[in-house]
């Protein structure tokens, strides 16, 4: 593993265990070379996945993309960082088991969006606001009232 502080080719293994919700093996490290130390994570991959993007742009699934998309929307919200990462794992599971190996865009942020309206409404209203490209107040009015109107009805069908 390369070092990234000075980019040394070698590093020890110091410490290994599995991380919270049991999906990826957590490794701290020490640079042989400068002996600073750092953290990786080891996750099983089912397949490789390309996103389909607008314009028939392709470029390979990045994890680490989608868990700062999500984060960014729920930033200052009482939602515990495992429970965002189990979103996360959980959609990448479900990309991986699909049996696809391209996979659309608008498909990844439609299963964003599912799993943010189970977590906090304000950061489901915050990911459909870029994704769905809202450019007006009135974008965010109608969108709002239409989450309010679903929270009613569960709370009223319940």
């Amino acid at each position: 593993m390369r070092c990234p502080f000075c980019g040394h080719e070698d590093s020890q293994v110091k410490d290994s265990r599995p991380t919270e919700d049991a999906g990826a093996i957590r490794r701290r490290r020490q640079c042989e070379g400068c002996a600073a130390r750092f953290t990786t994570f080891e996750r099983i991959q089912l397949r490789e996945l390309t996103v389909l993007k607008s314009e028939d742009k392709r470029e390979a699934f990045d994890r680490e993309k989608l868990l700062r998309s999500v984060s960014i929307a729920a930033r200052k919200r009482p939602i515990d960082a495992v429970r965002l990462e189990k979103l996360v794992s959980g959609i990448q599971r479900q990309l991986e088991t699909q049996g696809e190996s391209e996979v659309r865009s608008g498909k990844i942020g439609e299963m964003v969006m599912e799993g943010l309206k189970g977590l906090d409404s304000v950061a489901y209203i915050r990911f459909a606001s870029v994704y769905k490209d809202f450019t007006e107040a009135k974008d965010f009015e109608e969108f709002a009232g239409n989450v309010n109107e679903v929270g009613h009805k569960e709370v009223g069908g319940g």
